[in-house]
């Protein structure tokens, strides 16, 4: 009767799983384009970086971006926060119910480490939210003057994290740990960055005050990051369906080619967005 329950809490789960997912990739895709997709033909208002004209189910959408903000706040004010927050609490709900409550079966391989499920939940969580800490670590520190040298640095963070995993989990669970890290990245940019900085740009308007332009910047980075790690940590999630790839003896340097090829698919599609290519 526990497995059938197991299995039930397990597809309900994953199912919300994917639909947030769903909403949240969407959204940052076309973000993603709109952002690339601004043009200025130099007759636009003072403060206004570009805008964007749009055809989508029989009507026309002109969308402007300001520079910094309007001279004026809106009305009404849409914010793109719970896609991210909903898509990482979901997940953080399946790695629960596949995972920690099924450690002795997919989180163990005592031929790896002999540890009790107790060890490996404790180790599962807190390799997670010491994965954060050292990102964000990392976009304070000199590095963020240099986003190329940031970019590598995640890289070979990311590699020797999947390596890590190998050393102390099963292979399936090496490789969706080192997706949960990577997703983790990426909400933990929204909620403890992007948000907070557009928040204060809102406070400083409401206030009379003129926002601060680096605010801006420091959420551009993190968004950029995101953009990046977007397709990368989609084949690490359904990797647990494939043992030819989290099964490979160096399954790390696999994670290695996943990583550079989601990243050059995504430069493809921002070169495209820019009018560079096709």
């Amino acid at each position: 009767m526990e497995a059938i329950f197991h299995d039930w809490i397990g597809l309900v789960v994953r199912w919300a799983h994917i639909v947030a997912a769903i909403g949240w990739i969407g959204s940052s895709f076309y973000f993603m384009w709109l952002d690339y997709s601004l043009r200025n033909d130099g007759t636009l208002p003072r403060g206004v970086k570009g805008e964007s004209w749009s055809v989508h189910g029989g009507g026309f959408y002109q969308v402007r971006k300001f520079q910094v903000a309007p001279d004026r706040m809106p009305d009404v004010l849409h914010w793109f926060k719970w896609e991210a927050y909903s898509t990482w609490l979901t997940g953080l709900a399946m790695l629960a119910v596949v995972y920690w409550w099924g450690a002795e079966g997919m989180l163990i391989d005592r031929e790896v480490l002999d540890v009790s499920p107790a060890q490996a939940v404790v180790m599962s969580a807190s390799s997670i939210g010491l994965g954060w800490l050292l990102y964000d670590r990392l976009c304070k520190s000199p590095l963020k003057a240099n986003p190329g040298a940031m970019f590598a640095a995640l890289y070979a963070g990311i590699l020797l994290l999947c390596w890590a995993y190998g050393q102390v989990f099963s292979a399936r669970a090496a490789w969706l740990h080192t997706g949960a890290v990577i997703a983790t990245i990426m909400s933990g940019n929204v909620f403890f960055c992007i948000i907070p900085n557009q928040r204060k740009t809102v406070a400083a308007m409401t206030a009379g005050e003129d926002p601060d332009p680096r605010l801006g910047g420091e959420a551009k980075l993190r968004s950029l990051h995101n953009n990046y790690l977007t397709l990368p940590v989609i084949a690490l999630m359904i990797s647990n369906h494939y043992p030819v790839a989290f099964g490979h003896p160096q399954s790390w340097l696999l994670v290695a080619f996943i990583l550079a090829i989601g990243a050059v698919v995504r430069m493809w599609f921002n070169w495209h967005d820019q009018g560079v290519s096709g």
